[in-house]
C-alpha cells in the first residue's frame, strides 16, 4: 500500500507531466503557425511522451493501491519570438521536471518506499535523455542563428523523428 504522502506527491508529478504535454502541444501549435512542420512534429512527439510518463505514474499509483486525483493544469504560452527561445524554454522546463523527479525520489527515500524508488529510476534516466535532447537542439539553433536555410534544414531533419526516439 502506498502512503498518502507518496500518493499526493505522485499526483503532483502526474500533473507536472500532463502540464509538460500541454506545453509541448502549444509549442507544436506555434511551430505549425510559423510553418516549421518538422519542429512541430518533434514537439507533438514530446507531448505524447509526456502523456506516457503521466500514465506510467497513473498506473503505478493504482498498482500500489493508491488513488489518482487529477488537478487543474495551467494554460501554456502560445507565442515565442524565435525557435531558439522556444527551445531554451523547453530545456529550462525539462530541468524543472528533473528537479521534481529528484524531489519525489528523495521523498521515497525518506518514506522508506523502496518500490517507488525503483519505479522512479526509469524517470531519472529518462530526464537525462530529455535534457540532452533539448540541450542539443538549443546548441544547434544557436549555431544556425538567423540563417533561414540552416533553420529549414534542421526543420526537415526533425520531421523524421520517430516515436521511439
Amino acid at each position: 500500500m502506498i502512503s498518502k504522502t507518496i500518493q499526493d506527491a505522485i499526483n503532483e508529478q502526474i500533473k507536472a507531466e500532463l502540464h509538460s504535454a500541454y506545453i509541448y502541444l502549444a509549442m507544436a501549435a506555434f511551430c505549425e503557425s510559423v510553418n516549421l512542420k518538422g519542429l512541430a512534429h518533434w514537439m507533438r512527439l514530446q507531448s505524447r511522451e509526456e502523456v506516457a510518463h503521466a500514465m506510467k505514474l497513473f498506473d503505478y499509483s493504482f498498482d500500489r493501491g493508491g488513488r489518482v486525483l487529477l488537478q487543474a493544469i495551467p494554460a501554456p504560452a502560445a507565442d515565442y519570438k524565435t525557435p531558439l527561445e522556444m527551445m531554451q524554454e523547453t530545456l529550462e522546463h525539462e530541468r524543472k521536471v528533473t528537479a521534481l523527479i529528484n524531489n519525489l525520489y528523495a521523498l521515497a527515500i525518506k518514506e522508506n518506499d523502496y518500490a517507488t524508488q525503483v519505479h522512479l529510476q526509469w524517470f531519472i534516466s529518462e530526464q537525462v535523455e530529455e535534457e540532452k535532447n533539448a540541450g542539443d537542439l538549443v546548441e544547434r539553433l544557436k549555431m544556425i542563428g538567423d540563417d533561414k536555410p540552416g533553420l529549414l534544414l534542421l526543420d526537415r531533419e526533425l520531421s523524421s523523428r520517430s516515436a521511439e526516439e
